[in-house]
């Protein structure tokens, strides 16, 4: 019994390890049998340490768009803690006699650790795509650890707003923009093993100011791949938040956008963002997106039909959108956002997201809509997929279905105890029901 403070100390340092890179305190559930509920318990009262851990790794998504003193000072953070990793890896390593520990696997730790020391290391020489690079490379690993997909999580890196295309065999997933570049975009063939593809829009419009560019929703028209982003306005005057569409002719791109001005800008309503694109079943495409509210109207989601190929509005530059819902609930506390409507079976989901994106009270709501352009109805008073003991604040949603024809939702949320910028937002898989009245989110395998 001599040891067993210092034995608890060590499970606590790893503890800290594993979650700097994925902030996941149920990456030690899968040997949790051989350790006593007290043990359990010690080990979880550590969960306030991996903040700052998870923190300082979440600096490798946003170093370029930070000023240089801010990105110095989260280097160092990293550094720090990269530290003290050492100091509880070279304690594993010479501790033989825990087995629960040892069984967390050490070679899995070690590369996972080793993706993010050489991320750390091409930061300082301010090479993004060497530090996305090395990350995506252990992304495997730090998901093992995470606790795999038994969460829902399948990718333990920063990758907000997501939006999941599948074309054939194949799921291409994008995101606002972060060290992966102004539309980050990975892909998979099994919706859990996801590889690096990189930047889906190298080149932004002379119009729009680097480093701003979130919230992609893509559709497939044709042989062709449009991708829907907002943007704010650069120059004198400018930071509005706008939209706009770029094509290509590949789901990996890259996407080109020529355009002079945005394709939607509602500057007296706050700005235009999260653009998402739909097609109904008659063939017809569609545009939903958010104002954040200004000139008495509230934070609104939009929607207004498009042209056939999708780069205009069908009604032309002075068409009117229509308004599907506003933020009217008590848990939305002012603010609808990143809506998502889909159709199955002949019904008109609408999926959005409301509350601070920045905090746990972030979750994901649900209309009923009698077609694309409403009029739209809540049926319930509560989000459908709200906070929980694996993650925290899920939002910025997409839909869509797999190869056999189920549908999913795709999100991004924080690790419980790291929650809120410049934590990283993770992404997260859960299969989801529409046969009944109300959409249901089932829970992680």
């Amino acid at each position: 019994m001599a040891d067993r403070p210092r034995r608890l100390r060590l499970r606590a340092l790893v503890l800290i390890c594993a979650a700097f890179a994925f902030a996941c305190a149920g990456a030690l559930d899968l040997k949790a049998q051989a350790m006593s509920r007290h043990e359990l318990n010690n080990l979880t009262g550590s969960r306030h340490e991996v903040s700052a851990a998870r923190t300082a790794l979440a600096a490798t998504s946003y170093a370029r768009a930070l000023g240089a003193d801010r990105r110095d000072a989260l280097r160092s953070s990293i550094a720090s803690t990269v530290d003290q990793l050492g100091t509880a890896e070279q304690a594993l390593s010479i501790t033989s006699g825990d087995d629960f520990l040892l069984g967390l696997g050490s070679g899995t730790l070690q590369t996972c650790l080793g993706g993010v020391r050489g991320s750390l290391a091409v930061i300082s020489a301010h090479d993004n795509a060497g530090a996305a690079r090395d990350l995506f490379a252990v992304a495997a690993a730090c998901t093992t650890l995470a606790n795999g997909t038994s969460s829902g999580l399948v990718y333990p890196f920063d990758f907000p707003d997501p939006e999941v295309l599948r074309v054939g065999g194949a799921y291409f997933a994008y995101a606002t923009n972060s060290v992966g570049g102004n539309i980050a975009i990975i892909q998979s063939t099994d919706l859990a093993h996801w590889s690096e593809v990189g930047d889906a829009l190298p080149s932004l419009p002379a119009w729009a100011a680097p480093g701003a560019t979130w919230a992609p929703g893509v559709i497939q028209i044709g042989g062709n791949f449009n991708l829907y982003y907002a943007a704010k306005v650069a120059g004198p005057g400018g930071g509005e938040e706008c939209i706009s569409v770029a094509t290509a002719t590949r789901p990996e791109g890259p996407f080109t956008d020529n355009s002079t001005t945005p394709l939607e800008c509602q500057a007296s309503l706050g700005g235009s963002i999260d653009p998402s694109p739909m097609m109904d079943d008659g063939g017809s495409l569609y545009l939903q997106w958010k104002s954040n509210g200004g000139s008495g109207q509230p934070a609104t989601i939009w929607s207004e039909q498009l042209d056939p190929t999708g780069t205009g509005f069908a009604g032309g530059p002075s068409s009117t959108p229509s308004a599907l819902i506003v933020a009217d609930q008590s848990w939305e506390a002012g603010v609808v956002e990143a809506p998502d409507l889909i159709t199955n079976a002949g019904r008109y989901f609408l999926f959005y997201s409301g509350n601070n994106w920045d905090s746990a009270d972030y979750g994901v709501g649900v209309a009923t809509c009698t077609g694309p352009l409403g009029p739209c109805a809540k049926p319930l008073a509560q989000p459908i997929l709200a906070s929980g003991p694996n993650m925290q604040g899920p939002g910025g949603e997409s839909v869509f279905t797999d190869a056999s024809g189920a549908l999913w939702i795709a999100f991004d949320a924080y690790a419980p105890a790291a929650v809120g910028y410049p934590n990283s937002r993770d992404l997260y898989l859960r299969r989801l029901d529409v046969s009944d009245t109300e959409p249901f989110v089932q829970p992680a395998s």
